[in-house]
């Protein structure tokens, strides 16, 4: 079984052309209104519909979970190579986890997080100490929309 995810955004070409850099592999199908990609590891089926009407944004977050920091750091350097911009969170404490993980924002504001769980903690990073567990999976990021 492979997870599917469909998502509603502003400008299909910016998208499409966005998420070949972060999945380093060119779309599967490709119309004037739809993209999809289909991913092997890890295993997802991702769509993209433009309908900008229907874009919402703060509705969380989406990402990978990989099996090691070597896997994390190839695809931060991936991300890098192509001028993606990242915010780079390694070895914090989030969600009451230890993680060293990544974010990228694609052009309507989907932000991804790409992570290796390395222990449970009971405390997060003081830097999120004013707010709750959740805020370390919101990081505050600038997004152009334009």
């Amino acid at each position: 079984m492979k997870m599917h995810v469909s998502l509603y955004v502003a400008d299909i070409a910016r998208t499409k052309e966005f998420y070949e850099l972060f999945f380093n592999q060119k779309a599967t199908k490709v119309k004037d209104d739809y993209v999809k990609f289909e991913l092997e590891n890890p295993a997802l089926v991702i769509s993209f519909v433009q309908n900008k009407d229907r874009v919402q944004s703060n509705f969380g977050h989406l990402g990978f979970v990989a099996d090691s920091l070597d896997v994390v750091i190839n695809r931060l350097e991936q991300a890098k190579s192509k001028n993606l911009d990242v915010l780079e969170e390694m070895g914090t404490n989030c969600c009451y986890a230890n993680q060293d993980k990544f974010w990228v924002t694609d052009p309507d504001g989907h932000q991804w997080e790409i992570y290796t769980f390395n222990s449970d903690v009971e405390f997060n990073d003081p830097k999120y100490a004013s707010q709750d567990a959740t805020a370390c999976c919101t990081p505050q990021v600038q997004i152009n929309l334009s």
